[in-house]
């Protein structure tokens, strides 16, 4: 059994929501993209990569594969374009099937498993987290950092022969849980307070992801954020 809650809000400082997801349980399908801030039609950038993964998905291809093919099918279309900035996204993907899940991500929308507690299985590709891992910056420090948003990976930004797609695989347990999310909940809400909205088990899913998303708007709402809780049992 599978029980899932998804949503998406604009957030208070936007006028576009640059933020698009697909959550499919009979496909096994769940996913979030933030199309880049800044950019050229961001939202376009991120739709076209969502529905490219869900038709690839659809007919057979493996998730890693399926992101690959979506990527690719981003860059063809804005190839020849007359923008100064390409149009880019972040994906953030999981794939359940009877026994086993795969997410897969590029950029910094994020993936955590719920599994007695909250812990992040996706790596953030961002300049932020490589001065971290680079022993230049203190990880306390790295949520406040001015350049945190500057991203190492995108969709429609790196080139494919350059492009680095995140993976994880496991087998699926009994109560196992997964959170995807775009950088609109974790830039304004702490994996603390993640965590314990997740944990409620007297919550529907759905009901956990709308407190999440009240909780990122309570915090300033600064950008366009999307939650999707899949639950299994």
């Amino acid at each position: 059994m599978i029980e899932f809650g998804h949503g998406t809000h604009v957030g208070l400082r936007r006028t576009r929501n640059e933020d698009t997801y697909y959550a499919d349980a009979s496909l096994g399908l769940f996913l979030v993209a933030d199309g880049m801030g800044g950019h050229q039609h961001g939202e376009v950038a991120s739709a076209l990569v969502r529905d490219a993964m869900v038709d690839l998905v659809t007919r057979g291809h493996s998730l890693i594969d399926a992101v690959h093919g979506a990527g690719e099918r981003l860059l063809a279309h804005t190839r020849g374009s007359l923008d100064v900035l390409p149009m880019g996204t972040t994906i953030a993907a999981l794939r359940l099937t009877t026994d086993s899940y795969e997410v897969a991500w590029v950029g910094d929308s994020r993936i955590y498993m719920w599994k007695r507690e909250l812990r992040q299985i996706s790596h953030d590709h961002s300049l932020v987290q490589a001065l971290v891992e680079a022993g230049q910056l203190d990880p306390a420090k790295a949520s406040h950092h001015p350049q945190r948003n500057v991203l190492t990976q995108a969709l429609g930004v790196t080139a494919t022969e350059q492009l680095h797609i995140g993976m994880a695989r496991g087998q699926l347990e009994p109560s196992m849980g997964f959170l995807l999310c775009s950088d609109g909940l974790t830039e304004g809400v702490d994996d603390a307070s993640i965590a314990r909205t997740v944990a409620r088990t007297d919550l529907a899913a759905q009901e956990c992801v709308d407190q999440l998303l009240l909780s990122a708007l309570d915090s300033g709402g600064d950008d366009n954020v999307t939650v999707i809780i899949v639950r299994c049992s």
